[in-house]
This record gives structure tokens, C-alpha cells and sequence, in this order.
């Protein structure tokens, strides 16, 4: 199918060929007739990626503040490898999009094949857009009509927390597409309104709705003639639509307000504000969040959990329903404010010169025949088959990050990648000369051609993958955690025949600083303490949600339960963990566990997400025949009491590209594993062992 790309690199838009997305869980497959360019957005998009780093670095100086840290860390070149990879990520484009239904995801109710529905569905011929996110679109509502639901809806979300009576008189600041529509609601909701902007075009339009104009631009007094259109009195509420750096609008918006007014802003403008300005007349200032509550809430636009409507009466969806049914009404006339209709394949006419584009709306039209093939050839095979070929299934940061810049620089047989959505998969594979990409991951399982499946997706589809590519008869590798409960993995060990193998991404045994660790150190009894400075995630992000990510200690401090594992020689026979700030689920990133091994050995795990990011992240202290080992943050190893070695120093060195090196390696020539079967699984078991622990109080065997 064709999708429109940004880059943020380059700024470059293209019109792309990337696999159809597969229905999913909780969502619907829709065929894009019609989607709305919002000029406005998109044109900061395209804008700011056409900006050399400095420029980028200029209007972002909170992420500079983040780079710098990172530095101090990780290193200066690891850094900028980092930062070069966001920016190379493509950008999908657009969020106002109309089609019809083609198949209903699991767990949907409510719409059917066939159904017209309008969603935040990108640029692309197809879209799979979670069920919160689409509405249906009444009889007598045309595409075009319906493709301003979205946006329409921002606008409308502005309008409820600005609270307009009737009667009210109420300023937009900005007459672009948003301004326009949400002046019009306004007029729908019995207000008188006022619309500033500097173009005439669009104060053209604004008139013919009934809506009174000022034109700074042609030397208006805009606080002075507000004030003597309301009789020194000022405006009931000002909503700020307007896209500026500036300060001056913010200012302009108090001083035209009355005592007690209400200022809401939707658009994205300076915010100096002056106390002076706002204490005298005790005036209320919102921002106003996209299209309402629900937005950035994972349990509602993924999850599809709805508020309750006695609670929270509009939501995304609530007010997607009601812009569609003040179009159908013909309150909201959005047909007049359409300046130009585009065929797909001909979007440069838009991309290519939006810096200077004047138009209100622009309608992208998409053919009738459109493919919708799960799977897209990038470039030439590279391999034949049974020669080691590797199909990847996932395309997040630690993909694009770390494992295929390794994967490309030792020449590994990259055949086949998915992703959910095409759009990262496809970019990946043209850059890694990687030969299909695909939103089908039964396509990397199946193919004959693929040795060994690496999957790197989220934790809660790991080890269903596993088993999956297991029964396939295939090599698999997974990024930890093997599994994130019992079911899951006892699927896994039913699964698990012996015949192929299966390797967890528990790359820290692999760098040379444990190497020589494990090499002084031997098999004797010893007492390990690793810490993880971990840093915070919020709260919200999906590693923390227990059916998603299962959390970080099952998710992230697995891996040095397997460090110390395999620095002892020995398993796990039983664990004790104690956390801070433990909720009822023993959902915790601060804590501590105790590891007590087969042959005596000990380990200490603190894993704490409170500490300071200028502290070195991982710190491994080794203590045994009167012999201590000390390894910062991979970079440096210090032996003390150790003959004949001093310390070992090289860049951060997790042991990612050794335990590839040597994965790749055994797959094509054979060989042993490269981590014991029965280690992943007590490593795994020893994990679940120590949330049991945090909730029972006790120590909690292994088994």
C-alpha cells in the first residue's frame, strides 16, 4: 500500500510503499477513501525536519539537556548514534482520515464491515486505528465532510473547557482551520464571536459564518476595538487557535478579557505570561489536550476501556460523534472550507512547497484499487536458504538502536522484518538491506528460507512468539524476559523440543569485562552484588503495566539474575526481595533481591529507579578468595588482590555484538548453546520467585 513518510532527518516527504497493517486486537482495518491535510501541524513537521542540528537543537532544548546526560553515561559516540537513529526514524503524516470498515479486530463491538467511519487514521491507504478512535458517519454526511471530524474535534475540546453561555461574547485568536471551526461552533452555541488573523482571505470566510473580524495587519488596535465592541466590559473568554513564538498573543488575550475571564489555548504560541496581567483581573488560563479526555491514555485508546458517561460525558469519541452529527445537522458547515482536492500519488503538490501553502483544507483523494499486501520486497535476497537466514520480528528502539546496526556490521544473512505498522519495518529494512518487509509475523515463521527467528516486540508477546517459532522448527532468539508469568512459559517449555535452540537476549555474560571477570574468579563460591541505577519511567509507560510489560523487575532486573548465574557456575535455589513503595500488586522499580545459589554463592540485586542520572548506571562487585572485582558501568574493570591484572578499560561494552557474533555463528556452522535451557528457565522461575516474595514477606524457593 502507499503511505506518506516524513523524516525528521532530512525533512524529505515520500509517498511510500510499505506493507498493509493486520487487523489488531481491540481495533479496526480501515481502506482510506478520503484524509485531511492539517496544514498547520503538518507544516511544523516538515519544517522542523528541513532544520540543520543546530536549528533542531535550538527549539528543543529540553531534549538537549537529555543528550548531554546521556554523555555523561554512556559515552559521546554511543550518543550520537542514538540521536542520528531518532531522527532517521520515519514519521507517518496525517490524523484526520475517512473509510470503510475491512475486518473487525477482537474484542470489537459496534462496527462491522462495510461501516463509514471517521478516525485518526494516518496518510495511507489503509489504517488499523484502535475502536475509541473511529466514529461512524451519518447517511448525510459526505467523506470530504467527515475527513474534519479530528480536527474538528480539537477545536471542540477547546470550546468545552472555554464553557461559552449563551449570550457570551467569545474571541478566537487565529483563523486558520481550527480557528474557523471552532468560531463556527461557537456561533452554533448562541455566542457572539469575534475572529482575529492577519490573512483576508480567511477573515473573508470568517464573515460569511457571521462572525465579526479584526485584521492587525492592517494596523488595528485589536485590545482597543474589542474593548468598544463589548462595552469596556472585555471578552467572556478568549481561545487561542493561533500558531506563533511570539508572547504578544498571550498578553493581548489577557488584556482583552474581563474580570474573571476565561483564556483557553489550543494552538501553540509563547507562554512569558505577565503575573500583572493575570492576578488584576483573577483570569482562568487551559490548555486545551487534542481531541479530549482520553488522549495519551493507553487504557482508553488502546486498551479500548471507556469512561464511564456519567462521569466524563465527553471523551475522544464522544466528541468525534458530536462534530459528525453538527455537520449532519448543517451547523457545521466544513464543505466552504475545502480549497483544494489532491490524488494520493499527487501529495508533493502539497508537501513540496507547504512552507508557503495558503490554503484552508486540502483533501488527499485515494484510489478505489489500492493493495493491501502484508508483506513488501525492499531490495534483493541476500542469502539462499539454510544458510543461517534471519527473519526479525519487531522494529522498536532496541531493533533499530543496537541490534542491527551489530546484525549489519558483521555481515549477518538479514532476510525478513515485521512490525505492526510497515512504516519502521520498511525504513529499517531499506536502510539495513534487509530484502521483505512485512506486518505478518506468521510469514517470518513460516518461511523456510529463515533459520532464526530474533524477536524483540513487547514483553507480553514473547514467549507466545517463542512457542510459535519453536513449533515451527525454528532457531528463535528473544530480548528478555523469556516470559512475563507461568502460563506463558510453560508454554515455551512445551513447546521446546531440543532439536532447535532458544537464546535470551541476556547480553552482559557475553562483554568482555565479565568474561575476564568470570576468568579470575573461577567456580567458587563467591558473593556478587549488581546495581542498577535505573532511572524513573513514568508511571503510565507499558513497561510498568503488568499485563503489557510485566513490570521491571520481571522485565529488566532478569538480567542480572542471569549475570549472576553465570558468574557463579550455579542456579538459583531460592530468592528474597524487599521493595520500596510497594503497591498491592508488588509492582515495584526500587528494590532489592536476594539470591541464594546451588553452591553457596550469593547475590544482591538493588535495582532502584530513584538515583541520580549522573551516577554510573551499573555497577558489578565481585567478592571471592580474598580477591574483589569492580566493574563501572561496563567501561572499567578493577581487580584488587588479583595477580597479574590490574584493570580492563574499553567503551561501554554490554556484550551485545559478541552474543551475536556468536548466535549468528552457531546457526550457520552449529555448535552448543549459548545459554544452558535449564538456565533461561531457572533465571525466569527466579524472577516470578521474587514478586512472590515481596508479597508473602519470606523467602520463596525456586521451583
Amino acid at each position: 500500500m502507499k503511505q506518506i513518510i516524513q523524516s525528521f532527518k532530512t525533512g524529505a516527504t515520500v509517498l511510500e510503499d510499505v506493507p498493509a497493517p493486520q487487523v489488531k486486537k481491540g481495533c479496526v482495518l480501515i481502506k482510506t477513501t478520503r484524509s485531511l491535510v492539517s496544514i498547520g501541524t503538518e507544516r511544523m513537521l516538515v519544517e522542523f525536519g528541513k532544520a540543520n542540528m543546530l536549528q533542531k537543537a535550538m527549539q528543543q532544548p529540553d531534549r538537549v539537556k537529555q543528550v548531554l546526560g546521556k554523555i555523561k553515561t554512556d559515552g559521546l559516540r554511543p550518543t550520537v548514534e542514538a540521536v542520528f537513529n531518532k531522527l532517521g526514524q520515519p514519521l507517518p503524516l496525517g490524523y484526520c482520515n475517512v473509510g470503510r470498515v475491512v475486518a473487525v479486530g477482537e474484542g470489537v463491538s459496534g462496527f462491522k464491515t462495510g461501516d463509514r467511519v471517521a478516525s485518526n487514521g494516518h496518510h495511507a491507504e489503509y489504517v488499523c486505528v484502535p475502536k475509541n478512535l473511529c466514529a461512524h458517519i451519518p447517511d448525510n454526511v459526505t467523506d470530504e465532510e467527515a475527513a474534519f471530524t479530528v480536527i474538528g474535534a480539537i477545536g471542540l475540546q477547546g470550546l468545552r473547557l472555554c464553557d461559552p453561555q449563551l449570550g457570551e461574547t467569545i474571541v478566537v485568536t487565529g483563523l486558520g482551520l481550527i480557528g474557523l471551526i471552532t468560531a463556527e461552533l461557537l456561533i452554533a452555541n448562541g455566542c457572539r464571536v469575534i475572529g482575529i488573523d492577519p490573512d483576508p482571505n480567511k477573515l473573508a470566510i470568517a464573515k460569511k459564518k457571521g462572525i465579526i473580524t479584526i485584521n492587525p495587519a492592517e494596523g488595528a488596535d485589536v485590545v482597543k476595538t474589542i474593548n468598544e465592541l463589548t462595552d469596556h466590559v472585555g471578552a467572556d473568554g478568549v481561545i487561542i487557535t493561533a500558531s506563533a513564538k511570539t508572547d504578544d498573543i498571550i498578553a493581548q488575550a489577557a488584556q482583552m478579557s474581563r474580570k474573571q475571564g476565561r483564556i483557553i489555548l489550543i494552538g501553540v504560541i509563547g507562554l512569558n505570561i505577565s503575573r500583572a496581567d493575570f492576578y488584576e483581573k483573577e483570569l482562568t488560563f487551559r490548555v486545551s489536550c487534542s481531541y479530549g479526555p482520553g488522549r495519551y491514555d493507553d487504557s482508553y485508546e488502546k486498551a479500548g476501556i471507556d469512561y464511564p458517561l456519567p462521569f466524563v460525558r465527553w471523551t475522544e469519541q464522544r466528541n468525534f460523534k458530536a462534530i459528525l452529527q453538527t455537520i449532519a445537522t448543517g451547523k457545521l458547515g466544513v464543505a466552504a472550507l475545502i480549497t483544494e482536492r489532491i490524488p494520493l500519488t499527487e501529495f508533493s503538490r502539497i508537501y513540496d512547497n507547504i512552507s508557503n501553502k495558503d490554503s484552508i483544507a486540502t483533501i488527499l483523494e485515494y484510489p478505489e484499487q489500492s493493495s493491501a499486501d502484508t508483506t513488501v520486497k525492499v531490495s534483493e535476497g541476500i542469502f539462499a536458504a539454510g544458510k543461517g537466514g534471519i527473519g526479525i520480528i519487531g522494529a522498536g528502539n532496541f531493533t533499530s538502536m543496537t541490534m542491527l546496526p551489530i546484525l549489519t556490521e558483521i555481515s549477518a544473512p538479514l532476510y525478513s522484518i515485521a512490525s505492526a505498522s510497515g512504516v519502521t519495518g520498511t525504513a529499517l529494512a531499506k536502510k539495513h538491506k534487509i530484502g521483505k518487509s512485512t506486518t505478518d509475523y506468521h510469514s517470518i515463521i513460516n518461511d523456510p528460507a529463515i533459520d532464526l527467528v530474533v524477536i524483540t516486540t513487547r514483553h507480553n508477546e514473547h514467549a507466545r512468539m517463542v512457542a510459535e517459532a519453536l513449533r515451527a522448527g525454528k532457531h528463535v532468539f528473544v530480548e528478555k524476559p523469556l516470559a512475563i508469568n507461568r502460563a506463558e512459559l510453560y508454554d515455551v517449555l512445551d513447546a521446546y523440543t531440543g532439536k532447535t535452540t532458544l537464546t535470551v537476549g541476556f547480553n552482559r555474560r557475553f562483554s568482555p569485562h565479565m568474561q575476564k571477570v568470570k576468568q579470575l574468579v573461577g567456580d567458587a563460591p563467591m558473593n556478587v552484588i549488581a546495581t542498577m541505577n535505573a532511572g524513573h519511567i513514568p508511571a503510565n509507560s507499558w513497561v510498568h503495566d503488568l499485563q503489557t510489560g510485566g513490570g521491571r523487575i520481571i522485565g529488566e532486573a532478569c538480567h542480572y539474575i542471569d549475570l549472576i548465574t553465570f558468574l557463579t557456575g550455579s542456579k538459583v535455589q531460592s530468592v528474597c526481595m524487599n521493595a520500596m513503595g510497594v503497591n498491592p500488586q508488588a509492582n515495584t522499580d526500587s528494590a532489592s533481591i536476594l539470591l541464594q545459589y546451588e553452591n553457596g554463592s550469593t547475590g544482591v540485586i538493588n535495582y532502584f529507579a530513584n538515583g541520580s542520572k549522573a551516577y554510573s548506571k551499573e555497577r558489578i562487585e565481585v567478592y571471592a578468595q580474598e580477591r574483589t572485582i569492580v566493574t563501572d558501568n561496563f567501561m572499567l574493570t578493577e581487580g584488587f588482590g588479583t595477580k597479574n591484572f590490574s584493570k580492563l578499560k574499553t567503551n561501554v561494552d554490554k556484550g551485545h555484538k559478541a552474543q551475536f557474533q556468536l548466535l549468528t555463528g552457531r546457526v550457520k556452522a552449529g555448535g552448543g548453546v549459548l545459554i544452558p535451557f535449564d538456565e533461561l528457565i531457572n533465571t525466569t522461575l527466579a524472577g516470578f520467585a521474587a514478586i512472590q516474595s515481596l508479597l508473602t514477606r519470606q523467602w520463596v524457593d525456586v521451583k
